[in-house]
């Protein structure tokens, strides 16, 4: 089978025929439809991760059909459409998890390959609304979003609340969950064209980071926010504490901007704000969030697609950091 491969660090995928994978027990091989690219994937090519053991195939989402499985017990499975969960071996405390966590596509080979093999465990059923490009859009994404809204920052119907960063794929999700979930939400982004995209997936508003007033300008239309959710830390991040309504919650997942500057404590702890940090989420995470998906009928934000002869270029789409929605390879 074909299979995109890292074989040396900070160098383009290269497309390599590679032993196609048997089930094991308690296993299945999925015949893979389509799989997303994360940031991820472009961190392990620049060698951002420690650890890393070459060849790899990266990855952590994808949707297909199961061909084969390694149980009697799991052959139920066998010719039925599937996403796959890629937090590996969450463990059993639902707050955090355990020293086996691990994502799909780095050490294990991940899905931008024409198959898989992955533990049954590790399968969900594709929602019915969604075309293939859709469903392997879905897993990374939003499993992180629907754990930082619902899990950590535990969003209501009616809360006003802001997504920083939109057009990036957790923040889209994060922006449909919290609609569909009946909340206020407002976005920010230093794309006029992606704040315009989102109010058509619901966002009420939304201003230009890039502005030197942007804190500013969202407090006196839309704030303060009962929650906020952000992936960029950096310089702007205290200024996040000024937009949190009394009692409310910052959650965030990633520092892409880097480490803030220390910012004022007394903010927080006057005013009761809650400041939580997130990443994937747990099997009942995942299955939450299928169940919302499916029963709300969410579509995911596609940017673009490529084959898989041209994960590179993928690649190079996702490393740009211009897209909205995710970036799709097609098998």
């Amino acid at each position: 089978m074909k299979a995109a491969q890292l074989v040396a660090l900070k160098s383009p995928v290269v497309v390599n025929e590679v032993p196609a994978p048997v089930a094991g027990p308690g296993q299945a091989v999925v015949q893979l439809k389509a799989a997303a690219l994360n940031h991820r994937d472009v961190w392990i090519q620049q060698g951002l991760y420690p650890g890393i053991a070459l060849p790899i195939t990266p990855g952590s989402d994808g949707a297909g059909i199961v061909t084969s499985v390694g149980s009697a017990g799991d052959e139920s499975w066998v010719g039925r459409e599937v996403i796959i969960n890629p937090a590996l071996e969450w463990g059993s405390d639902p707050r955090a998890q355990g020293p086996k966590f691990r994502i799909l596509g780095m050490p294990d080979p991940g899905t931008f390959a024409e198959q898989i093999v992955i533990s049954t465990a590790q399968l969900a059923p594709k929602p019915a609304h969604l075309g293939w490009e859709e469903a392997a859009a879905l897993p990374l994404a939003g499993l992180t979003a629907w754990r930082a809204v619902f899990t950590r920052a535990q969003l209501k119907a009616g809360e006003r609340g802001l997504v920083t960063g939109t057009g990036g794929g957790v923040a889209l999700f994060a922006l449909q969950f919290a609609v569909a979930a009946g909340a206020q939400v407002w976005v920010t982004s230093g794309s006029p064209d992606k704040i315009l995209r989102a109010k058509s997936l619901g966002a009420l508003g939304g201003v230009n980071y890039r502005a030197a007033d942007w804190s500013e300008q969202l407090l006196k239309s839309a704030g303060p926010f009962d929650v906020i959710v952000d992936s960029a830390g950096g310089d702007g991040f205290p200024k996040l504490i000024d937009l949190t309504a009394p009692g409310g919650r910052i959650v965030f997942f990633g520092a892409t901007a880097g480490n803030p500057k220390l910012f004022e404590m007394r903010k927080c702890f006057f005013r009761q704000i809650n400041v939580l940090g997130t990443t994937m989420g747990s099997p009942v995470d995942f299955a939450g969030m299928t169940q919302l998906v499916a029963a709300r009928k969410i579509k995911p934000v596609v940017d673009s697609s490529f084959p898989l002869a041209e994960a590179e270029r993928a690649f190079r789409r996702m490393a740009e950091g211009a897209q909205f929605g995710k970036i799709v390879l097609t098998m």
